[in-house]
């Protein structure tokens, strides 16, 4: 988030909001929907929706923005309550889908090499810890990989006196209210690819990983809460929620099935809290070196990059046009002021329409 925010000229307080907007309501729907269904179903933000901003900032305004996540929320609204929510992402071929993730997400993998080239001894024990606790199994159990490049990178921060402490370093959340703008280049550009990252990208691993643990997760009900939730961030500059993947899969990972809820119940209540903190964080993080952010930002990036370049290359379906999505989307150039990633999309799936349509028929 403060990766894309820096990247857009978003202001601390547009930063804290967003992340408000993101912790505490997603807690708020995690308590609720874990309660009700008896399940771990922890929602979050979506990573690559999140990402997509980045570059449409450039040419949007963030009131535009905002309006594009309240039209792509009712979208999720709409296909929720009317139940066609598996039979859209089962249309959308999933190696054309990932092609424009790992498009988007190319630039932060490329941001952490260049956090070496330009603070070298900042950047670089963060690699090496994320190196040393990804080869070891057992202290990568005791402290996850990221984790561990965060510690590093903050007493590598310290030492060499490149902490710059603001003013006033702790307060409570006060998030910012937008009035959305509703344009049709915010719309074409972005409420289709941010619809499909969140009910096929990221809704879809959240289903997979605790179907395979056993739970019966409701696509529908999920979808339905995705949308409404997401209009009420939106107004606070929030990017769409999501059921989330990654955490899902900790939380079902071990324990008895019929316990797993609990865990994400108190998932639910940290990451209210988090949320009230949001200042604090956002204040804490800002104080650090621009390398410290890129470095991090790229090495939480590098695992769902290696997934979206094995999802869209590694099946043998839709190859073709998963290349030139993803050709599309690097790139980066606007056509009629619409951004890549959604021209990438629609030049991969025609690309793949006339060129695969073996694949189209398994």
């Amino acid at each position: 988030m403060l990766a894309i925010g820096a990247q857009g000229g978003l202001t601390e307080s547009d930063l804290a909001s967003w992340i408000f907007g993101s912790f505490f309501l997603g807690g708020l729907a995690t308590l609720s929907f874990s309660l009700l269904y008896r399940q771990p179903l922890v929602f979050f933000w979506t990573i690559p929706g999140s990402v997509l901003v980045g570059p449409a900032l450039g040419h949007l305004s963030f009131p535009e923005i905002i309006g594009a996540f309240i039209a792509s929320a009712v979208l999720m609204l709409v296909l929720g309550l009317s139940g066609w929510v598996r039979r859209c992402t089962e249309a959308a071929p999933m190696p054309i889908v990932m092609a424009m993730v790992a498009g988007v997400f190319l630039r932060f993998g490329l941001n952490l090499v260049f956090s070496m080239r330009d603070d070298f001894w900042v950047a670089a024990p963060m690699v090496l810890a994320f190196v040393f606790l990804s080869y070891s199994k057992k202290a990568g159990q005791l402290l996850p990989p990221v984790l561990g490049a965060l510690l590093a990178g903050a007493i590598a921060v310290w030492a060499l006196g490149r902490f710059q402490a603001p003013a006033t370093l702790f307060a409570f959340a006060a998030p910012n209210l937008h009035v959305p703008v509703f344009s049709w280049q915010a719309m074409i550009e972005l409420v289709v690819p941010l619809a499909i990252t969140v009910l096929v990208v990221q809704n879809g691993q959240g289903f997979a990983v605790l179907t395979a643990a056993g739970h019966k997760p409701p696509m529908n009900a999920i979808a339905a809460a995705c949308g409404g939730i997401s209009i009420i961030t939106a107004c606070m500059g929030a990017v769409s929620t999501c059921l989330t993947g990654p955490v899902n899969a900790i939380i079902s990972s071990a324990g008895e099935k019929h316990r797993h809820y609990t865990g994400a119940l108190l998932v639910g209540l940290l990451a209210i809290a988090f949320g009230l903190m949001s200042p604090f964080f956002t204040r804490l993080l800002l104080a650090t070196p621009p390398a410290f952010i890129a470095a991090l930002g790229g090495l939480a990036m590098l695992r769902v990059l290696q997934t979206a370049f094995t999802v869209s290359f590694g099946s043998g379906k839709f190859v073709l046009g998963a290349l030139v999505t993803f050709l599309v989307t690097v790139a980066d150039v606007p056509i009629f002021s619409i951004g890549a990633a959604f021209w990438g999309l629609v030049f991969g799936f025609l690309i793949s329409w006339l060129l695969e349509r073996k694949d189209f028929a398994r």
